[in-house]
């Protein structure tokens, strides 16, 4: 049965036409000409989730926990996944190799600038602090947008707590924290298990419904 919005209208889900390999490769590789700083995260879930619609916000969290679980950078480990569910092999194959080529092209340029002229290396040096310092306000950015839509209960905020007290505090490795959490949550959230009524955030991160009327502004039915 299809779904009808509240005028009595069917509702049409929309459909996103499955990229070629090309198209993967050119959006990947714009990823990673763009994406200074470290803040690769975030220029990753606005062009896969914003842009592009490929993945949805659950589905990004879900392959950024597996991706930071294996050894590897972050954005080719995303890069394989959303290209993988794409166009398998090939996909994974070209948002690999887009994503890593500018990266490789800069890295190449920067390490001729050190090395020729020292005066050189130190503006180079500069402009990438300054980026960097950039790219903290956007992970900050994506990981609230990220926590408004996935953080939905009280508990939530627990396993996030105890993952920075590992990580920071602790200083374990994350593929010990992330086993360690992971397997507390399994317990908490399991079928039967304890009650998870409430949402956290769904007041600041869903739009609040319009008031309804019945009758018109004449006052008939």
């Amino acid at each position: 049965m299809s779904d009808v919005l509240s005028d009595g209208a069917p509702c049409e889900e929309t459909i996103v036409p499955q990229p070629s390999v090309l198209t993967i490769f050119l959006v990947f590789l714009s990823i990673g000409a763009t994406s200074f700083g470290g803040g690769v995260v975030a220029y990753l879930r606005s062009a896969l989730v914003g842009r592009h619609r490929w993945v949805d916000d659950e589905t990004f969290l879900e392959l950024l926990s597996i991706c930071q679980s294996l050894p590897g950078l972050n954005a080719s480990n995303m890069a394989i996944l959303v290209g993988d569910r794409l166009k398998g092999t090939a996909g994974a194959a070209a948002a690999l190799v887009g994503i890593c080529l500018p990266g490789g092209i800069m890295m190449v340029a920067a390490a001729l600038l050190y090395s020729t002229n020292e005066s050189k290396g130190g503006v180079v040096n500069a402009m990438l602090h300054g980026v960097s310092a950039a790219a903290v306000g956007m992970v900050l950015a994506v990981s609230v947008q990220l926590g408004l839509k996935t953080l939905k209960r009280y508990a939530d905020l627990v396993f996030v707590a105890l993952t920075i007290i590992g990580v920071e505090l602790l200083h374990q490795s994350v593929l010990v924290v992330l086993a360690v959490v992971g397997a507390l949550a399994i317990i908490w959230y399991r079928p039967g298990g304890a009650p998870h009524g409430g949402d956290l955030f769904d007041r600041f991160a869903k739009p609040k419904p319009k008031p309804h009327h019945d009758l018109d502004h004449h006052g008939g039915v």
